[in-house]
C-alpha cells in the first residue's frame, strides 16, 4: 500500500510540472522574466488593461518618429484611462480616442477632431519590413497614414492587404491572450514604457 501511494504521488508531482505551459512571448503563464525583445526592437510599451497586461516591443530604427511620437504620449500619461473603442474578430483592436473616457461621448468613439492628442504624426514610415502579422501594433488613420496620431490597433489575425497603407511600429510580445479576450470598453487603466531585453542570440 505505501508503495502504490508513493507511486501515485511521484505521478501527481509529474503532471503538474509538465502542465506548466509557456505564455505568449515566451513568459510563464505563472509569471517569471519579463518577456524578450525581437533583435533591433526598441523600448517595450506596458499597457495595463482591466482584461490583464499586454507588453509590445517597437521599432524605431524603421519607424522612428512614429515610436518616438507614442512613446511621448505614453510618458504623458495621454493613455490612461482610455477605453477600447472597436474590436473587430480575426481583425483588430483599436485604442487610442482620449474621448473614450466619457461614456456619454460614446457616439463620437473614435472619430472627429478630438480623437487624438491634436498633434499628428506628420510623416508615413510604412515598411516592408515590418508588416501585419498576428499581435502587430500599427497606427491608425483616417485614409492619410502622415496624419495618424494617437489612434492605433493591434492585428488578431495576420491581415497582409493592411501592408501597404499603415505604418507597424511594434508587436505583441506578451499577453496575446489578454488582446484576444478585449471588448469595447475595456480600459487601459495605465500604459508605461520599459526598456526592451535583448532577445538571446541562437
Amino acid at each position: 500500500m505505501t508503495r502504490l501511494w508513493v507511486a501515485a504521488l511521484a505521478c501527481a508531482v509529474l503532471v503538474f510540472v509538465g502542465t506548466e505551459v509557456p505564455a505568449y512571448g515566451g513568459q510563464s503563464a505563472y509569471g517569471g522574466q519579463a518577456a524578450k525583445t525581437s533583435p533591433g526592437a526598441g523600448p517595450v510599451v506596458v499597457l495595463e488593461t482591466t482584461k490583464g497586461t499586454i507588453e509590445f516591443e517597437t521599432y524605431p530604427n524603421e519607424a522612428p518618429k512614429t515610436v518616438a511620437h507614442i512613446l511621448g504620449l505614453v510618458k504623458r500619461n495621454f493613455y490612461n484611462g482610455i477605453r477600447v473603442h472597436r474590436v473587430v474578430k480575426n481583425f483588430v483592436v483599436q485604442f487610442g480616442d482620449p474621448q473614450t473616457r466619457d461614456v456619454t461621448k460614446k457616439d463620437m468613439w473614435g472619430r472627429g477632431p478630438g480623437a487624438g492628442s491634436g498633434k499628428p504624426i506628420g510623416v508615413a514610415e510604412i515598411n516592408p519590413k515590418r508588416t501585419h502579422v498576428l499581435g502587430a501594433v500599427a497606427m491608425a488613420h483616417a485614409g492619410d497614414a502622415a496624419k495618424a496620431d494617437s489612434q492605433m490597433y493591434i492585428t488578431l489575425a495576420p491581415v497582409p492587404r493592411l501592408d501597404k497603407d499603415y505604418t507597424v511600429f511594434g508587436k505583441v510580445i506578451s499577453g496575446m491572450d489578454v488582446v484576444q479576450k478585449i471588448e469595447v470598453g475595456d480600459i487601459i487603466k495605465k500604459a508605461s514604457v520599459r526598456d526592451g531585453a535583448p532577445a538571446t542570440a541562437k
